[in-house]
């Protein structure tokens, strides 16, 4: 079968990963690498004959959504002054940094990994279930202060079966938490764009879906608000004041979604005034965290860095989704995971 081959943009860690985990398709469908070095810019010659860029985790390092590092502003740069690029393929499920737009501008095909991490993103949501739950916050802190502080009384943990939690969104990851949350007994509504009958199987771990028209309508009565849905005109902001005034004192709220889809502020007073019980934030509307941010100071809050989906297997199970496209792409098929 006759098929093209392309010239691919690349760091080096990911085409020696590439190379080594793909060996056929890599003799088969890489007629040259370009390979990107951190702090130098490859010439404007050598850049321009590349027609595919993958973009890898290596490169996109600690850099946030608000603060870009080097090694990446000097990659995206380049990507945007690639005269031959087509296609961009990068490691994130997301694409909400600023060059992605001068990309599709430029009439670029972009392509996610999207479903990479979602094993991972799930578990960290059933391990901020668990220990938010079971109050380990608290029990980090007596061990800190070597206090003998059971959890009995006003402070013994509720029993997970039977409450009830919102997966807002139902992709591969809300899939899995949906689960994980199943398998503890709890009762699971879905969110989702349009709201349809789930099935009625006995392993079925969806109650009810509902739409997102309908989750702003109703009285919430959720013990937990999972929040895993991508950030759209739909979800931005969705979860706001009212919605959290609605919610029992009792509920948690837990964000691997992206920071914008929560009023912050609002989150943020009714965490302080326990209006909220407590959350478990990955998210956050500027990132990284500031540091005079009140939210580092809640005995209440799980702080993590948008960290949720990070896994070392992770480099491997991007590399497999870029290979699969790689193989379409050279073939003239249509692409899997094209960010729209």
């Amino acid at each position: 079968m006759q098929h093209k081959k392309v010239r691919l943009l690349a760091s080096h860690q990911a085409l020696r990963l590439l190379e080594a985990r793909h060996p056929d398709a890599w003799s088969r469908y890489v007629e040259a690498a370009v390979p990107y070095t951190e702090g130098e810019r490859i010439e404007a010659a050598v850049l321009d004959t590349a027609d595919v860029a993958f973009l890898s985790r290596d490169i996109t390092g600690k850099s946030t959504k608000h603060t870009v590092l080097p090694i990446l502003e000097l990659f995206s740069d380049m990507l945007c002054a690639g005269a031959g690029l087509r296609w961009v393929h990068t490691h994130s499920a997301g694409i909400d940094r600023h060059f992605y737009a001068d990309l599709k501008r430029r009439g670029m095909t972009i392509t996610t990994s999207t479903g990479s991490n979602a094993g991972v993103v799930a578990q960290s949501v059933l391990a901020a279930v668990l220990a938010l739950n079971r109050r380990f916050r608290l029990l980090e802190q007596a061990q800190r202060d070597k206090v003998w502080r059971p959890l009995l009384g006003e402070l013994m943990p509720r029993d997970l079966a039977g409450q009830k939690a919102v997966i807002v969104g139902w992709g591969a990851i809300g899939r899995k938490v949906a689960d994980y949350l199943h398998m503890l007994g709890m009762e699971i509504t879905v969110v989702r764009h349009s709201a349809v009958a789930p099935g009625r199987g006995a392993e079925d771990p969806v109650a009810a879906m509902i739409s997102y028209d309908e989750l702003r309508r109703s009285a919430p009565p959720y013990d937990w608000v999972i929040l895993a849905c991508p950030l759209t005109e739909t979800t931005r902001g969705l979860i706001d004041a009212d919605f959290l005034r609605r919610l029992p004192d009792t509920a948690h709220l837990v964000n691997v979604s992206r920071g914008d889809v929560v009023d912050e502020a609002a989150l943020l007073e009714a965490l302080e005034s326990r209006r909220l019980a407590g959350a478990f934030l990955d998210v956050y509307t500027h990132e990284p965290l500031r540091p005079d941010s009140r939210l580092w100071g809640l005995d209440n809050v799980i702080v993590s860095p948008h960290s949720a989906g990070h896994s070392d297997g992770n480099y491997g199970r991007v590399a497999d989704i870029f290979v699969r496209n790689l193989e379409r792409w050279c073939l003239d098929q249509p692409l899997l995971n094209i960010a729209l």
